[in-house]
C-alpha cells in the first residue's frame, strides 16, 4: 500500500506498480495508478479498507500521513516503511529503496542514476545565470508562500531565483498583499494547483509600482511536478527553470 501520490509515481518508475494494491487520493500519475483503490487521503486512512487488502508493507510519507494513523498501522503488525526526502538528491535513494522492497534493484539503480544524471546537467546549465528575484505563489487564500527549508526553494535556487521569503520563521508562511509588495519580486510564479473549488485568482497589476508587474512577469508552473518527490520532478525544474531565463533575458533587455 502507497499512501502518498509521489510514492506511486516512483514505484511505477521502477516498474513496480502492479505490486501496488491500495493508495490515496490524488495518486493520479500514470494512468494505470487511477485504477487503484482508494483507502483514504490527507485527512486520514481507513484502517478496515486496509487490512481488508492484507499489504505485506505500507510505505507512508512521514511529514503528508497522519501520525497517529502510521503508528495504528505499525501496531497492527505490518511493516511500515516512512518516505522522507528532505533534499532533491533523496529522490534518488528512496527510489534505491523501494527496489529493494520490490526485487527491481537493478531497474532502480538505472532509474535514480539517470536522475542524478539529469539533475547535475540542470544545476550545471543555471550555474551562470543572472539572479532574480521571485515570490512563489504557492496558495491565493489564504495567500501562501515557501520558506527557506522548503523543497520548492531548492528548486528556485537551482533556477538561481532568490526566494523573497527564503528567511520566513516557518515553511509554509501565510502573506499579504502588503508582504509582497516590500518584497519587490521581479518575477511571480504560480503553480496550477488542483482544487475541488476554484481558487480567486489574484490581479496583480492593480499594483503597477512592484517590479514582476512593470516588467510583466508572471510564470505558471506545473503543481503536479514540481510538488512531488518524484523523476518527473525534473521535468518541472526545466520547465521552470527556461520561463525564468526567458524572464532574465526580457528584465535584462527592459534596462
Amino acid at each position: 500500500v502507497a499512501l502518498a501520490p509521489h510514492i506511486v509515481e516512483n514505484l511505477f518508475a521502477i516498474g513496480a506498480g502492479s505490486n501496488i494494491v491500495g493508495t490515496v487520493d490524488y495518486a493520479d500519475y500514470p494512468n494505470e495508478a487511477k485504477s487503484i483503490e482508494r483507502i483514504g487521503g490527507y485527512y486520514g486512512i481507513s484502517l478496515e479498507k486496509l487490512l481488508a487488502l492484507k499489504p505485506d508493507l505500507v510505505i507512508g510519507w512521514k511529514s503528508g500521513n497522519q501520525s497517529e494513523d502510521l503508528e495504528q498501522i505499525k501496531r497492527l503488525g505490518i511493516k511500515v516503511h516512512l518516505s522522507d526526502p528532505k533534499k532533491i538528491e533523496e529522490v534518488a535513494n528512496e527510489l534505491i529503496a523501494f527496489g529493494k522492497f520490490t526485487g527491481r534493484i537493478e531497474q532502480s539503480k538505472q532509474v535514480a542514476n539517470a536522475f542524478i544524471t539529469k539533475l547535475k546537467n540542470i544545476k550545471k546549465q543555471q550555474q551562470s545565470k543572472k539572479i532574480l528575484t521571485g515570490f512563489y505563489q504557492l496558495w491565493p487564500e489564504p495567500m501562501m508562500t515557501v520558506g527557506g527549508n522548503t523543497w520548492i526553494n531548492q528548486l528556485l535556487t537551482i533556477c538561481h531565483a532568490d526566494n523573497v521569503f527564503a528567511n520566513s520563521d516557518t515553511d509554509y508562511p501565510r502573506i499579504s498583499i502588503e508582504n509582497v509588495l516590500v518584497a519587490e519580486p521581479e518575477v511571480i510564479i504560480i503553480p496550477d494547483e488542483k482544487s475541488k473549488k476554484p481558487q480567486p485568482k489574484i490581479d496583480w497589476r492593480q499594483w503597477p509600482e512592484m517590479p514582476a508587474v512593470q516588467h510583466n512577469q508572471f510564470i505558471s508552473v506545473n503543481a503536479d511536478l514540481l510538488h512531488r518527490f518524484t523523476t518527473r520532478m525534473l521535468d518541472g525544474l526545466t520547465d521552470m527553470c527556461g520561463k525564468i531565463d526567458v524572464s532574465r533575458q526580457h528584465i535584462q533587455a527592459s534596462k
